[in-house]
This record gives C-alpha cells, sequence and structure tokens, in this order.
C-alpha cells in the first residue's frame, strides 16, 4: 500500500472515531487497530493526536468551502437564491462534519487551541464570500442595505455559529431543518430593498 493510501485510510479511520467518540475518548492506539496499522505509521504521518484531528477538521472545512464555492460561483443564481442555497447547503454538510461538531463543543467546554487558525480561517473565508453575495444583490438593486457591509457579514456569521449549538449539540437539526425556508426569508427580507 502506498503511503498515501496510509495516510488516507489513518484519516478516514480517525474521522469516524473522532465522529463517534470525540476527540478525547479516542486513543493513537484504537486508531492505529482499526485501521490496521502500525501506531509507528501513524506517528510517521501525524506528529500527534492534535495533528491528526486537525488535519481531520481541515479536510471537513476543505469539503464545505468547495460545496459552498460551487453554489457561490453560480452566475445563474441570484442573491437572494445564493444566500438561501448557501445557507441550507453549509447547514447540510456541516451536519456530517462530525469532527467539526467536536470543535464546537471545546467552545464550551475546553478549547482546541490548536484549530484555531483553521475556524479563523474559515470565519475570514465565509465573511469574504457572503460579502460578495450581497454586493452582488446590492449591485443588481436585490438588496439594500443600509450601514457597513463587514458588520453586517459578522453578524450573519454570528447567527450562523449560534444555530450551530442547536442544530449540532443540542441535536436539533431534524426537528428544525424543515423550517430553513422561512428562516433564510427573514434574514434576506432583512436585506430586501
Amino acid at each position: 500500500m502506498a503511503i498515501e493510501d496510509t495516510k488516507d485510510k489513518i484519516l478516514s479511520v480517525a474521522n469516524k472515531l473522532f465522529g463517534r467518540f470525540g476527540f478525547y475518548k479516542t486513543s493513537m492506539d484504537e486508531i492505529a487497530k482499526i485501521a490496521r496499522k502500525a501506531k509507528g505509521s501513524l506517528y510517521y504521518h501525524f506528529s500527534s493526536k492534535e495533528d491528526l484531528f486537525k488535519e481531520v477538521v481541515s479536510k471537513e472545512i476543505v469539503n464545505l468551502k468547495n460545496q459552498l464555492s460551487v453554489i457561490i460561483n453560480n452566475s445563474d443564481l441570484s442573491a437572494s437564491e445564493k444566500i438561501k442555497a448557501y445557507l441550507i447547503k453549509r447547514m447540510e454538510v456541516l451536519k456530517g462534519a462530525t469532527s467539526y461538531h467536536e470543535t464546537i463543543k471545546a467552545d464550551f467546554f475546553e478549547h482546541f487551541d490548536f484549530i484555531d487558525d483553521l475556524r479563523q480561517e474559515l470565519d475570514k473565508w465565509e465573511k469574504e464570500k457572503l460579502k460578495s453575495i450581497i454586493i452582488q444583490g446590492i449591485e443588481t438593486n436585490e438588496f439594500s442595505v443600509v450601514g457597513e457591509i463587514d458588520v453586517l457579514t459578522d453578524v450573519f456569521i454570528m447567527v450562523l455559529k449560534g444555530l450551530e449549538i442547536s442544530f449540532f449539540l443540542q441535536n436539533k437539526y431534524k426537528k428544525y431543518s424543515p423550517y430553513f425556508d422561512n428562516l433564510i426569508g427573514i434574514l434576506t427580507k432583512g436585506l430586501a430593498a
């Protein structure tokens, strides 16, 4: 098996175990055992459990960005349609990003300093992308924004992060996902001219 195949196998197993048992209850020994790799193979690719977890979360974030970029770059969608599709897709993708859920829990219980840079980079990326959608809406007279766009995008991100707590930590995604259209309608009506 090639080195990259070994690394991918380790990441796949680690993703499942971190998602199921959490960061603290998952050991490198267990990952090695289930991946059928020597523990040394894990440490060849990842210097620590934190490094492995960071890579797992990074892959989830890359997947999220890739799926959201398809919506953002779709020139056939209006700004309102993009906001709606963006928010729905974001929550759908994050629902399956169980290691990312661990980072949300960590904000309340124990802080994972080693992934702060990933979360900050995602916030910066989302702010830039949401800003581009809002600017598109302003340019097409679909949105009428009063005040600073940067403040508005910061609030959007705060709202999204607030929803993550209910949806993923309190396990209410299934209960509230049928109401996404109404929620998004409230947000986009606030932007409308």
